[in-house]
């Protein structure tokens, strides 16, 4: 069996250069969005925690377990998207708020938008549900946008170019 890959993996000098603090307050931000959609099923996990007979049962239930992934991989996707997003606008070169506007809402659009027709026609979900949940798109788009604008992304190596 010989196999038609060369065997280079791709470098890290391919990724786009992005300052780390926007990184970082962009993940925040993100995540803080993600954690205001979640806040009711946090609420119940801490409701049940305060009513556990005793909280050494509760921490081995499938309720924490389940909680504690879903707040890991809602952090990771914040820091990965905030990374694509600021990445976009360096790219794209958008330096003024009304262009990262249009970037966020180009990005809103493109993975928004097909989820709430699915959401509103095939699953026939609450149009109260869809509109929590495009605002939450929304704020996490076309706001992270603005946001990363407002602190910069580009590195300071970058800016000397």
């Amino acid at each position: 069996m010989t196999s038609s890959y060369p065997g280079n993996l791709p470098t890290i000098q391919y990724l786009p250069p992005v300052k780390p603090s926007a990184i970082a307050l962009g993940t925040l931000f993100t995540h803080t969005a993600n954690l205001a959609v979640m806040s009711p099923l946090f609420g119940e996990t801490y409701h049940k925690a305060m009513k556990a007979d005793s909280k050494s049962d509760f921490a081995k239930s499938k309720e924490v377990a389940k909680s504690a992934t879903l707040m890991g991989a809602s952090l990771v996707g914040s820091g990965v998207q905030t990374y694509a997003l600021a990445a976009l606008l360096n790219h794209s070169a958008a330096l003024s708020y009304k262009g990262a506007a249009y970037v966020g809402a180009l990005v809103f659009a493109a993975t928004s938008v097909p989820t709430m027709i699915s959401q509103l026609f095939q699953e026939r979900r609450p149009v109260e549900y869809i509109a929590i949940r495009a605002t939450a798109g929304m704020v996490e788009t076309v706001g992270l946008a603005v946001f990363l604008t407002w602190w910069g992304t580009r590195p300071a190596h970058e800016l000397l170019r």
